[in-house]
């Protein structure tokens, strides 16, 4: 059904419910629109809301507070430090091992042969090298490689042994100190 509507200029125009939702739309455009203006956030100090200055005592109980939580997270700094980092490190037993005569005495003949191994090419004459003689570096790179993997894994296997001596040594005896109380004790 459709309601004809007479104009200013005599002329009869039809209107629908497409022209009744158009200006439901512009109202409610207009409606939204100066609610989200006026219904924004309070910014600012306004009289009467209890909020303003703050006073000299709120102030003093502020800076209080604040330098309590400064101390408190100066002394946890501290401690931190002094912990050092939240990795936990190994007991005793890698103390023992570190500060064991033997084993020092074994880094110490490995790094030596490490060192003697260490064939080391100087630039100069890998730079002035033939074919044939570059190749002969290489193979002489090789066999001090070689060299230094044997006495690496010789290293390896001794320091294994007297590792499982220092265990073998502090070794914690429970059945025995069990089966040596006496029941009823």
């Amino acid at each position: 059904m459709k309601d004809v509507v007479n104009t200013t200029n005599g002329e009869k125009e039809e209107t629908g419910i497409n022209n009744y939702m158009k200006r439901l739309l512009i109202v409610l455009g207009l409606v939204f629109g100066l609610t989200t203006v006026y219904g924004g956030p309070d910014k600012g100090h306004k009289k009467g809301r209890g909020k303003g200055k703050p006073t000299p005592e709120q102030v003093e109980a502020w800076k209080a507070k604040w330098e309590d939580a400064k101390k408190k997270r100066d002394k946890k700094r501290g401690d931190a430090k002094k912990r050092g980092s939240k990795r936990e490190h190994g007991g005793a037993f890698g103390k023992v091992v570190r500060d064991d005569a033997k084993i020092k005495e074994l880094k110490e003949a490995f790094a030596a042969a490490a060192k003697k191994l260490g064939g080391k090419v100087d630039r100069k004459q890998w730079k002035d090298a033939t074919d044939e003689e570059k190749a002969a570096l290489r193979d002489k790179m090789k066999a001090s490689r070689k060299e230094w993997e044997a006495a690496m894994k010789s290293h390896r296997v001794e320091v294994g042994k007297r590792i499982r001596e220092i265990r073998e040594e502090f070794k914690n005896n429970r059945d025995k100190v069990i089966d040596g109380n006496d029941p009823g004790e």
